[in-house]
């Protein structure tokens, strides 16, 4: 074999390593196409759009207009907005701490093993986030009703006083309630296979130390689904300021208590296909957006910040 046809086979290799790369890089891309073009489509034009749509403002006389900013000064100085805002934010504060706290205890208290049907356990703590969001809140509502709902019936059969649940001082307590209703199942999945992924010989170390299940859940679990525990929190924010099915449903049932102005995202809605003032409510899904972003790295720092701390 002559070193002319050595050196041929060689460099062939290369050439047929590169071939193979490249297939691989078009087969990738082919299938990553579809999604690029959905999200792009069903994503990224709307966004823009929408941003461009907030620079403008459709007048009587004059047409739609540039305006620039003005519709982002108007909106923060626009009262309903703002308590809209300072709704969800009391939402937050209130809800989710509740919450996660509950799937926090189904997590440990099915991690533990002591639980009897585990399995039919979870599964009975998950079913509520499988039924739609539109059927949950008819449901509740009807359960709310207080010339109707089987709560208003339960405590008039004792000879009490039933409580509005419907009514302007109890309607966030009972949104709170459906979510929470909804999403301890959610939550409570992500925390569970957290825990599931942790190494048996820590508790087997915990254990032979003395350690009993409340020291072992708040020294070792605890601690290493921090993690997980900051992925139900970021997406729990996210879901706040977002709410907009709970309160766009009762709305029917008691408009009232609600408001076309109850929550941000309700509002923005109402702006937009009952006010037809597109252009202001682009305005208004935006700063939303920045108050989420603010809000989830605010939440974000303090857990990385703690986490350090911790680690110290």
């Amino acid at each position: 074999m002559t070193t002319l046809t050595l050196s041929r086979r060689r460099s062939a290799v290369p050439r047929r390593r590169s071939a193979d790369a490249r297939r691989k890089h078009i087969a990738a891309y082919s299938f990553l196409t579809p999604f690029l073009i959905v999200f792009v489509a069903m994503l990224v034009v709307p966004l823009f759009y929408a941003g461009y749509l907030s620079l403008f403002r459709a007048q009587i006389v004059g047409g739609t207009t540039f305006v620039g900013l003005d519709n982002y000064v108007r909106a923060l100085a626009d009262p309903r907005f703002l308590e809209g805002v300072g709704r969800m934010s009391l939402f937050l504060v209130v809800q989710v701490p509740i919450m996660l706290g509950l799937a926090l205890f189904f997590a440990l208290a099915l991690d533990s093993g002591r639980v009897r049907g585990g399995k039919y356990a979870r599964l009975a703590i998950f079913v509520p986030y499988a039924v739609p969001g539109v059927v949950t809140t008819l449901m509740w509502g009807y359960l709310y009703g207080r010339n109707f709902g089987p709560i208003a019936q339960f405590f008039e059969a004792l000879g009490l006083h039933a409580p509005d649940l419907l009514a302007p001082g109890t309607i966030l307590g009972s949104i709170m309630n459906i979510v929470t209703w909804q999403y301890i199942g959610y939550n409570m999945v992500i925390m569970y296979s957290a825990l599931r992924a942790i190494p048996q010989e820590l508790y087997e170390a915990a254990r032979i130390d003395g350690a009993g299940q409340f020291r072992i859940a708040w020294s070792i679990k605890i601690p290493s689904i921090r993690s997980a525990i900051m992925l139900t929190i970021i997406f729990s924010v996210i879901g706040s300021f977002q709410l907009f099915s709970e309160p766009k449903l009762l709305y029917e049932i008691a408009p009232n208590a609600i408001g076309t102005s109850f929550s941000p995202n309700l509002y923005a809605y109402n702006l937009a296909f009952t006010n037809q003032d597109v252009n202001y409510a682009a305005a208004i899904a935006f700063l939303l957006g920045f108050v989420i972003m603010i809000v989830s790295y605010v939440v974000q720092l303090s857990g990385n910040r703690r986490e350090k701390g911790g680690a110290r």
